[in-house]
């Protein structure tokens, strides 16, 4: 099974940018996006082959995922079922026959750190969420983690040692999401790579790849055995994050 997870920066934008090619050209079982920015009716974007599922903030042009699926779901949830974190279309879960896809924008702690005790709350109803859902049966968490976890995942960690994503409170929390038993499923196969999924705008940031690892597949360890590849789709354009890819067998 081959899962895609894009933050698009503004669906409506990438869609005028290549999408349906990029789409088509991706083949993904599943395709998660972040950051979509849409209001319910603002775009119809459908695959053949695929069914969508949306969950909308209720801030215009803000936040917002999706997720397309070629297999049907048994179930679909929407939030992780706090009212406080549930109104910015943040999660999108499938159970699927033998596994849940969590679908994840996680919100960000702004320029001098402004949002963090919020951010900090929401990770830890996140990781009881997603740990709930492990005990049942196997968890595969993609997105936007809005995080560098290691110094290898950005270019400077040195200069940006106290900015948001890189926060010794954000890493600790990532650090604590993998330590209730899940994988960061592209360092386990990647251990010393250093490769990034986001660039700002700003400076040619892209062109000079200074760039952050800040998308992620992360399972839970059951898991673990059942990971074929990873990768970080760097040479496609069209939102300042590229996508990321994790292949499971069965």
């Amino acid at each position: 099974m081959k899962f895609v997870s894009w933050n698009v920066n503004g669906l409506r934008a990438v869609a005028g940018k290549g999408f349906a090619d990029i789409f088509a050209e991706l083949d993904a079982d599943f395709v998660c996006l972040q950051e979509t920015k849409l209001q319910e009716g603002q775009l119809d974007l459908e695959f053949l082959g695929y069914t969508s599922y949306w969950n909308y903030a209720d801030k215009k042009g803000y936040s917002g995922t999706a997720v397309y699926t070629r297999q049907v779901p048994l179930a679909v949830t929407y939030g992780i079922g706090v009212d406080e974190h549930d109104h910015e279309g943040r999660v999108i879960t499938l159970e699927m026959e033998d596994f849940y896809l969590v679908c994840v924008y996680v919100p960000n702690s702004q320029d001098g750190l402004k949002r963090l005790d919020y951010r900090m709350k929401w990770e830890d109803d996140f990781r009881a969420y997603v740990s709930g859902l492990a005990a049942r049966k196997g968890v595969v968490i993609c997105g936007d983690m809005n995080v560098a976890h290691e110094e290898i995942d950005l270019k400077n960690p040195a200069t940006n040692h106290f900015n948001a994503g890189f926060s010794d409170e954000e890493r600790a929390k990532m650090t604590e999401l993998l330590s209730a038993g899940f994988v960061d499923s592209w360092r386990l196969q990647h251990p010393d790579e250093e490769k990034y999924s986001w660039w700002s705008y700003r400076m040619r940031a892209r062109e000079r790849n200074v760039g952050w690892r800040i998308d992620y597949f992360i399972v839970s360890e059951s898991l673990r055995g059942r990971i074929v590849s990873t990768d970080i789709l760097n040479d496609i354009f069209g939102s300042d994050h590229c996508p990321v890819e994790l292949i499971l067998g069965a």
